[in-house]
């Protein structure tokens, strides 16, 4: 720590301690240099990834502790939600993109202003430290869009009407440190061996067949190479994400407002007798159809990232995480990652995001501290640190053009700039089981596609209700 930053710790101490402050101290500062201990709980991150933002930021403000902690991703809900119950809630959390207007009664927004104490420098001849309250602007909305992703606005920004004067406003609900974006992950190895030179861009005939010559099956008919991880569900790692990814590629939209929409024809579809978002589930569910030419997938297959670290996957399709699990888990296996396909001849790219936001709970009691800590590890000068050590692709437009030339990370930080998501509702994981459902109940055959996905966006409709 910096002598003059050592030296307001002592002050702080002594001012704490005794009545010597009050004499040169106004009762405001005094008030706000009391202790201050923010609780942070995260998913997947260790302490290591934050700990010299933490210290940066507590050298600024002696009196402010942070405590970090780490949970399982099956723990994080219950964990937080007893906690809250007990009135023990962490000050700030991280959760995913698609949890924030489900956990909107239980954060509160940035504020736009926040009042925190800072070491100043004063003096000519004889220099000092002395404590100074300052309040500081936040970030607006509009900031917030010339500096993230456009994905970030549809997902964080919520539109809040005052109860007591009726005025609506825009307020920020998070903060995102990094963006990942849906690839392609590819076995060179067996499209070599396939004669097949390049990893496929679209989602075409040329994709197709080359879906056809990696996929192997034994005497039984049983496949033991798979080409692609498509058709299925709960064995295939980001289903849900794939197919709707692929009806919105397609021209499909997902939600309109408050409705779910996604087995609707849009207006321009309607003349030419189109349904994208029952075409996309028909494309997608083939790769699952025995009778079908791209068939390559079924039930009773492992897991598709199992497939992949075991050599018995062409294509699959993830985010970069998975790379860190597949080089430590099968560190001789050569793979490629390349762009999400998209459709041929579209006249724009349409990709796919996953992400968390950071956040205030609306049980902290410092949600002046908490929201400044969280737009300074979000600041471009601080963040960079942490997505270099996470190696995880950045939120904001400044960072994407140096990320894209990063072996590990590049083709996912490209593509951030025209991710999408859509909200699924105020119970996500239920909204993936109904999608999980409408696959399933194509591949069984046993109803109508057009039942199958009309019943499925009124299955999801009700998660939003």
């Amino acid at each position: 720590m910096k002598p003059k930053l050592a030296f307001l710790c002592i002050l702080f101490i002594v001012i704490m301690t005794s009545g010597f402050g009050c004499k040169f101290i106004d009762s405001a500062t005094q008030q706000k240099m009391q202790p201050v201990t923010l609780n942070y709980w995260r998913v997947y991150d260790d302490t290591d990834a934050f700990s010299d933002l933490i210290k940066k930021y507590t050298e600024l403000h002696p009196y402010i502790t942070i405590n970090y902690r780490k949970l399982r991703y099956d723990e994080f809900e219950n964990e937080l939600l007893n906690a809250m119950a007990e009135d023990s809630a962490p000050d700030i959390i991280s959760i995913h993109n698609t949890w924030i207007r489900k956990y909107q009664n239980k954060i509160t927004p940035m504020p736009k202003t926040v009042k925190l104490v800072y070491p100043i420098e004063r003096g000519t001849i004889k220099k000092e430290v002395i404590p100074e309250l300052r309040e500081s602007k936040c970030m607006t909305v509009s900031e917030l869009r010339s500096k993230y992703a456009d994905i970030v606005y549809d997902d964080a920004v919520i539109m809040v009407t005052d109860s007591k004067t009726g005025q609506s406003e825009e307020k920020i609900f998070g903060l995102p440190l990094a963006i990942d974006t849906l690839s392609l992950y590819y076995n060179i190895d067996l499209l070599d061996n396939a004669g097949i030179a390049q990893p496929p861009k679209y989602w075409n005939t040329e994709f197709q067949q080359d879906v056809k010559k990696l996929t192997k099956q034994d005497i039984n008919g049983k496949i033991v190479q798979s080409g692609v991880a498509l058709g299925g569900s709960t064995n295939i790692d980001r289903f849900s994400d794939i197919l709707s990814i692929l009806m919105m590629q397609n021209g499909a939209v997902m939600q309109e407002g408050d409705y779910v929409t996604f087995h609707l024809a849009p207006p321009a579809f309607v003349a030419q007798k189109i349904n994208p978002g029952l075409e996309a589930l028909i494309f997608y569910t083939d790769f699952a159809n025995p009778i079908k030419e791209v068939y390559s997938w079924n039930k009773d297959m492992d897991n598709s990232l199992e497939m992949f670290i075991q050599g018995r996957l062409g294509i699959m399709f993830g985010y970069s995480f998975d790379a860190l699990t597949i080089k430590s888990r099968a560190p001789k296996l050569k793979f490629g990652i390349s762009k999400l396909l998209q459709i041929e001849g579209s006249a724009k790219q349409i990709n796919f995001a996953n992400y968390w936001v950071e956040t205030v709970t609306s049980k902290s009691k410092h949600p002046d501290e908490a929201w400044d800590f969280i737009q300074s590890m979000a600041d471009e000068k601080n963040v960079s640190a942490y997505l270099d050590y996470a190696k995880k692709p950045t939120a904001l437009r400044s960072l994407i053009d140096k990320q894209s030339e990063d072996q590990d990370i590049g083709i996912f930080a490209s593509q951030v700039l025209t991710a999408k998501s859509w909200y699924r509702g105020k119970d996500p994981q239920a909204a993936e089981l109904i999608i999980g459902e409408m696959i399933d109940s194509v591949n069984s055959g046993a109803q109508d596609v057009e039942y199958v996905i009309n019943l499925g966006s009124k299955k999801v409709q009700q998660t939003i209700k």
